[in-house]
């Protein structure tokens, strides 16, 4: 949604329910938002240094919220990995770490960051060999936002458990719970040591017309819903991995 769409749209509902919102949108494919309540200054559009594609696209949105600076991102899907996009998604993620390195110490990088972090955050690691996503290349740009101090606050709150935040549309694969954990929270530590609770609501995947993704929820200082656990509801189906074929393969 374009920005000037999304101020027609919802900026009057949104100033009615107390939030102030940072918009970063083009008319068709690439869009991110930030909604606040505490606050919304600093706003920044963009990755200083990031390619396009060959355009610069709208992919970030930047702006400091109660003290803490939140990136929101949709980071390039990659296609795949012998792709010009994939090349594109690695130096993209390249100046995002650039820039990172010199933000301030309260910080969270949040959104579409299309890497699952380990085979753990995929319903099957050999359905995805030769894809995008879970490649050796976007694991270790991933490590190296890590290295600057952020942490993923749902692993980290839930090591062992199965979370995904991605599924397919097709072949009922949301349904039978095969999906990937994409969608991530990364928080510095002065932040991260704040998170009460970190969950995903697989509910709103349900219903007519949902996105294929799944929110992510991370409280600070306060969890209103409680500790409640890494997946709302809990997934349909067993923790037991199996051999599927995916859908595009």
């Amino acid at each position: 949604m374009a920005d000037d769409a999304f101020d027609a749209l919802l900026s009057g509902p949104l100033a009615e329910r107390g939030y102030r919102a940072a918009v970063h949108g083009e008319g068709r494919w690439n869009g991110v938002a930030i909604l606040s309540k505490v606050g919304l200054d600093d706003v920044v559009t963009g990755v200083a240094g990031a390619p396009g594609f060959p355009d610069p696209e709208a992919r970030a949105v930047a702006a400091t919220c109660g003290g803490v600076r939140v990136y929101s991102l949709y980071v390039p899907n990659g296609r795949a990995p012998e792709s010009d996009h994939y090349v594109y998604k690695l130096e993209w993620l390249a100046a995002l770490r650039d820039l990172l390195a010199g933000e301030a110490d309260d910080l969270v990088v949040c959104g579409d960051i299309n890497i699952a972090p380990a085979d753990a955050d995929v319903f099957d690691p050999a359905a995805y060999a030769g894809h995008t996503h879970v490649t050796a290349p976007e694991r270790e740009a991933l490590a190296e936002l890590h290295a600057l101090g952020l942490r993923d606050v749902v692993r980290d709150r839930w090591p062992d458990e199965r979370v995904f935040t991605y599924w397919d549309y097709r072949a009922g694969m949301f349904h039978q719970d095969l999906g990937m954990r994409i969608d991530l929270v990364l928080a510095s530590e002065p932040v991260s040591g704040r998170v009460r609770a970190a969950w995903v609501d697989r509910h709103a995947r349900k219903g007519t017309g949902p996105s294929d993704h799944a929110p992510v929820i991370v409280d600070l200082d306060t969890a209103p819903d409680g500790d409640i656990g890494p997946m709302v509801p809990p997934p349909s189906a067993p923790r037991a991995r199996r051999s599927v074929k995916l859908p595009q393969s």
